[in-house]
């Protein structure tokens, strides 16, 4: 159901460190919308089949969460010819696609659309917190890293991608997991499914 939008900018700033305490970050959240219509549960899944978001291919979903991440990095020589990463601040941008009925949704209908879309919601709530974990991990990793012999700072950069590949894979891999549970038989999403259908 997710598929996540990575985009690392790495970007170094001139900041007095101590100047701001390590975790001191809030990611945005936001979500966006996608028309879907129907009088009756099947004809607005159908609607979302027809109209969800394209995530490969042609092949559309019901929801998604994608993200933006940047970052503003000090990289500080020191005077034994090392470097360190004295700062690393994110700016983190997450954004949940939802569906939305074009208008209103009839009063047989209206009960069951909103454990829909709220059960939709909280399942994309949960990638977003694996996102978050997972920015906080690499801001963890990554201040006070050092590499001797550095001038240049090229070897702690080298290092500290290691660490966002193998960061970034466990986030992805995690969310994998995540969906096959939350999608698989009697899974939470295929129960939002059918009661969106049956009007449950």
């Amino acid at each position: 159901m997710s598929r996540f939008l990575v985009l690392f900018a790495f970007v170094s700033a001139a900041i007095v460190a101590g100047s701001l305490p390590a975790r001191a970050w809030t990611a945005v959240e936001q979500v966006k919308t996608y028309p879907v219509s129907g009088s009756t549960g099947a004809e607005l899944y159908q609607s979302i089949g027809e109209n969800g978001p394209v995530i490969s291919g042609n092949r559309r979903t019901i929801a998604h969460t994608t993200f933006k991440l940047t970052w503003r990095r000090d990289y500080r020589e020191q005077a034994d010819g090392s470097c360190v990463i004295a700062v690393n601040i994110p700016k983190l941008i997450i954004t949940y696609t939802l569906p939305k009925p074009r208008g209103p949704v009839p009063p047989s209908v209206a009960s069951s659309w909103k454990r829909f879309y709220e059960g939709l919601a909280a399942h994309e709530t949960v990638h977003g917190q694996h996102i978050k974990e997972m920015v906080q991990a690499i801001q963890d990793v990554s201040v006070g890293l050092r590499a001797p012999a550095d001038p240049g700072c090229h070897k702690v950069r080298a290092e500290l991608q290691t660490h966002l590949k193998r960061l970034s894979d466990e986030q992805r891999a995690r969310g994998r997991a995540f969906d096959r549970v939350e999608m698989g038989d009697g899974g939470n999403v295929q129960q939002l499914v059918l009661g969106l259908l049956t009007g449950r």
